[in-house]
């Protein structure tokens, strides 16, 4: 088998260094290439898993003051070779990358089996263009189904939006007509940065009637 991002031939590696890695129970992925990934630290915000702080970060602090709780899960950090990840498989169109990290979303959504998914959307312009929802991938990878319930309506993609560009944005996301609304949801998407985009759509599904939505993510 040939790993799915450098492509060179995966030999079994059962030694001590592949253990500490990733788990690499797949085998789909080399050590060299899980060895970029970084995992978020013990050391954390508690309510949305930002490294290098052990207390509620500012952006929870904004949330907070703005009514959300922000209790949000995720397992990587946001860092260069998730970067260099998001860019061949989000922006670049390579479907197959969405089996890299199938084996830790499926262990992680055994936690949440009394919640209904939802997938954060694309609108219908952007999935034209991309030809396929990078959260949608990941999640059926894994191994699991979503509760389509969610639209958005074109705007500026929030890759390009700075930090309080985010935080201003209008929602562009609503709940779709003739929907039944799961009273516990897991709200997945591929990245949280501020957590406007989770949050919100958090506040909105609350509001049509949920009694618990927890967010997730596959970085940080």
């Amino acid at each position: 088998m040939s790993c799915l991002l450098c492509g060179q031939s995966i030999k079994k590696d059962l030694t001590f260094r592949s253990l500490l890695l990733l788990k690499n129970k797949e085998n789909n992925v080399c050590v060299d290439c899980l060895s970029g990934f970084e995992k978020i630290s013990e050391e954390h915000c508690p309510n949305c898993m930002k490294t290098g702080v052990s207390t509620k970060c500012q952006d929870c602090q904004y949330w907070c003051k703005e009514g959300i709780r922000a209790d949000h899960h995720a397992i990587f950090i946001y860092n260069q070779a998730m970067k260099d990840f998001f860019s061949r498989y989000k922006f670049n169109g390579d479907y197959l990358l969405r089996k890299v990290f199938a084996s830790y979303l499926s262990e992680e959504f055994r936690k949440y089996k009394d919640y209904q998914f939802v997938v954060i959307p694309l609108s219908s312009e952007r999935y034209y263009k991309r030809g396929f929802n990078q959260v949608i991938g990941l999640v059926e990878a894994a191994g699991y189904s979503y509760k389509d319930i969610l639209g958005k309506r074109e705007e500026k993609a929030s890759s390009s939006k700075n930090r309080l560009e985010r935080l201003a944005t209008k929602l562009p996301f609503f709940i779709k007509n003739d929907v039944s609304i799961p009273k516990k949801i897991l709200l997945i998407d591929d990245i949280y940065t501020t957590g406007s985009t989770a949050n919100r759509i958090k506040r909105m599904l609350e509001a049509a009637g949920t009694e618990d939505v927890k967010t997730f993510s596959l970085a940080r």
